[in-house]
């Protein structure tokens, strides 16, 4: 097996584990909303996992731009870019006290997110088959 293979490997296993993770803040919103759980609870628990979401995420994308893999780092550069904004203008953390004014907007943030784990995934997973058939040959 070669290292893209085993990159790509580690980018579906990382990438699982970050939607995974967006699967679980959408359910926790919806929750929230529903009345299931309070918001200081809320905001406690996905506190503890936004910044090792982004920094996993920027360190499967520095694994891309340092193996100069450019299609891969130029599809993550967005999120990248968003996470690292978000982290550097301190507004990442979830506060409880405004939680509801701001659901709405978590919500889809969410959803993209989700939704573009969801791409990715199948993304690497299809550079990871098509690096080993090509090992294979």
């Amino acid at each position: 097996m070669s290292g893209e293979a085993w990159l790509y490997l580690l980018a579906v296993l990382i990438n699982a584990v970050n939607l995974f993770l967006q699967v679980f803040f959408t359910i926790m919103y919806s929750d929230l909303e529903c009345d299931y759980i309070n918001p200081i609870d809320l905001c406690n628990r996905l506190n503890t996992y936004i910044i090792p979401e982004a920094i996993v995420h920027a360190f499967l994308s520095v694994l891309f731009l340092i193996n100069g893999y450019w299609v891969a780092f130029i599809l993550n550069a967005p999120l990248l870019a968003f996470n690292a904004k978000k982290i550097f203008e301190n507004q990442h953390l979830l506060d409880a006290t405004e939680i509801f004014r701001t659901l709405n907007r978590h919500k889809k943030e969410s959803f993209i997110k989700l939704g573009f784990h969801l791409l990715m995934f199948f993304y690497y997973l299809f550079e990871m088959i098509r690096s080993l058939i090509r090992d294979e040959s």
